[in-house]
């Protein structure tokens, strides 16, 4: 069956996206007289509702007061400056593509000169200036275009970034600031349909600039489902997710993006890339194509990807559980991976972000009130849960019949020896699709000076505690050594699951009423942040990637002569670095 409930209505939708901000221009979170908070549009579950408790949910947890008179102006118009000229390379490109293919126009240059990292590229573009703008923009639509362009761009010596959803959060689509040469920025988006579909194999040949949404619309409508989920699912791209060796919420199910893709197809300066023939797995001596994933547009233009597919779920059941703390939702998730039998996504969110989703509830109705005021005496009074500790876990799971009723079966049982209380399949369902309607909360309360970002990382089931408590004493340290406003927000919540460890997702936040250049204070409390996440015995990252926002936690992640092989390969296949993005271990 094909799942219906990201779309709070079925009528067609208007898919324009935002410029710079976050998501959809049909929805956004708007304030209203009352204190009141309402999302636009009919996108998502919480479209259309207003909810009368978020806006005082967030002074609480700031320690602020926010006057709904008083927005955060937006620069208008946003500086653009002229494009760094290459006659010669212009020319080569006016003989060579339509002139739909290729624009120098400065808002489209400024839009692909950014992803969206809070502090360093939103937040620039929004209120101040970014370093360094894209020259060109072109459009890429066939393999063919893409040996093209890299051929014309190596004979004149300019600079391509590959652009695919612009959804990056670290700073993988920063362009260098002390780039001298054009830069021209490669949107795939164009490239965005399914070549093939092998049925009896499973699988599908999917070109690079298909978006998720576009992707799991298309092979619905054939009855399978790539299982891929990230939380950008709806803007980021095909060619995104190998580039920056992406996890979905259902990896429990369909794997992270190394187990979905079984070809990957790219050009460089040298040539194309890729095996000869997809196969389900094959021991050939070691596999350039393992370079690829995670390569953040160093190496050059992913054109294609062989994919795994899996017929749509026969049966999709939510779930919910409530536990007394974190620590105990720890235990019950380590043991139920112990058990071997995953749903398709369980995710354990902490009391902070517990209350955050209680807050975008809309104003219940009296009967909801009062099941409501019986499920909090249950809680508080009879089983004595503090309303400060308790958690929740969201739970989808997916499969046959009699697979969703054995995950059930196994999963409650184990909950049942923590504590856990069911919470219902309503509070798991409104809490997994919230995941994609909550990414436009950071633009709402920027207007407001309010900064917020999320990042994350692998932690070892023994260190998931000291990761947690470290971060929430070092958030508390730096905000009063920046001497900023009310209190910080910070919150972790478990996403995804492993045998050796897990994954930890951070949402961080404060105030910036007064606060001097509050981008580049948030900017270095992140940093220290990840320090802190690695001296606990976390990793640099478990998929947003290393971009440049993280390039100077890599000798902790890699050895020299790592590193070194590394950029001899991109040394072999870009001598004159054409894909001078600069990320990762080339960030130098």
């Amino acid at each position: 069956m094909a799942d219906n409930t990201l779309n709070r209505a079925q009528e067609p939708l208007d898919d324009t996206i935002y410029d710079h901000k976050w998501g959809f221009q049909d929805t956004r979170f708007v304030a209203k007289p009352g204190h009141l908070t309402t999302v636009t549009g009919s996108r998502y579950l919480i479209s259309g509702t207003e909810m009368p408790e978020f806006l005082p949910f967030v002074e609480e947890m700031l320690g602020i007061k926010i006057n709904l008179n008083e927005v955060k102006p937006e620069l208008s118009p946003k500086p653009v400056p002229p494009p760094i000229p290459n006659e010669a390379f212009m020319t080569a490109v006016r003989d060579s593509f339509p002139a739909s293919q290729y624009t120098q126009d400065s808002r489209e240059r400024l839009v692909h000169s950014h992803g969206q990292t809070t502090a360093d590229e939103v937040y620039k573009v929004l209120y101040g200036t970014l370093e360094r703008v894209a020259d060109l923009v072109f459009y890429l639509e066939n393999e063919a275009d893409a040996q093209k362009i890299i051929q014309l761009a190596a004979v004149h010596n300019v600079c391509l970034v590959p652009y695919g959803g612009g959804t990056s959060v670290s700073c993988a689509l920063q362009l260098p600031a002390n780039e001298k040469r054009m830069i021209v920025v490669i949107d795939t988006r164009r490239m965005n349909k399914i070549e093939w579909v092998d049925k009896e194999n499973c699988l599908a040949c999917v070109q690079a600039g298909m978006t998720g949404k576009q992707l799991e619309e298309a092979l619905a409508e054939m009855g399978y489902t790539s299982g891929h989920e990230p939380d950008s699912m709806e803007l980021s791209t095909v060619g995104g997710w190998v580039a920056t060796n992406a996890s979905g919420m259902k990896k429990n199910k369909y794997g992270n993006i190394e187990q979905i893709v079984q070809n990957v197809s790219m050009v460089t300066p040298q040539g194309l890339i890729e095996q000869t023939v997809a196969m389900p797995r094959v021991a050939m001596g070691m596999q350039l194509q393992n370079l690829l994933f995670g390569s953040e547009g160093t190496l050059g233009l992913i054109t294609k990807a062989v994919l795994k597919i899996h017929k749509l779920p026969e049966v999709k059941k939510y779930g919910s559980l409530v536990f007394r703390n974190f620590e105990t939702g720890v235990k019950f998730l380590y043991e139920l991976n112990q058990a071997g039998v995953l749903p398709a996504s369980i995710r354990l969110l902490d009391n902070v972000q517990f209350r955050f989703g209680s807050a975008l509830k809309p104003r219940p109705s009296t009967s909801e009130k009062i099941m409501g005021d019986i499920q909090k005496f249950f809680l508080l009074k009879v089983k004595g849960f503090d309303p400060h500790e308790l958690v929740a876990a969201t739970i989808v799971m997916e499969g046959t019949a009699a697979e969703v009723a054995y995950q059930e079966k196994v999963l409650y049982t184990i909950a049942s020896k923590y504590g856990g209380i069911k919470g219902g399949s309503t509070n798991g369902q409104r809490g997994y699709m919230l995941t994609y309607a909550i990414a436009y909360i950071r633009d709402y309360l920027a207007d407001f000076d309010i900064i917020g970002e999320t990042y994350e990382t692998t932690v070892p089931w023994s260190k998931v505690m000291a990761v947690c408590n470290a971060v929430a004493r070092e958030v508390e340290i730096k905000h009063k050594e920046y001497g900023l406003p009310g209190k910080p927000y910070i919150s972790p919540r478990i996403t995804q699951l492993y045998h050796t460890g897990v994954c930890i997702y951070f949402t961080h936040g404060f105030s910036t009423k007064g606060v001097q250049h509050p981008d580049e204070v948030f900017s270095a409390i992140e940093k220290h942040l990840r320090q802190t996440i690695m001296d606990e015995g976390g990793s640099i990252s478990h998929h947003h990637g290393v971009g440049k926002i993280r390039k100077d936690f890599l000798p902790q992640t890699i050895s020299p002569s790592t590193a070194e092989i590394l950029k001899e390969v991109k040394q072999a296949h870009d001598p004159h670095n054409i894909f001078g993005i600069a990320n990762n271990v080339f960030a130098e």
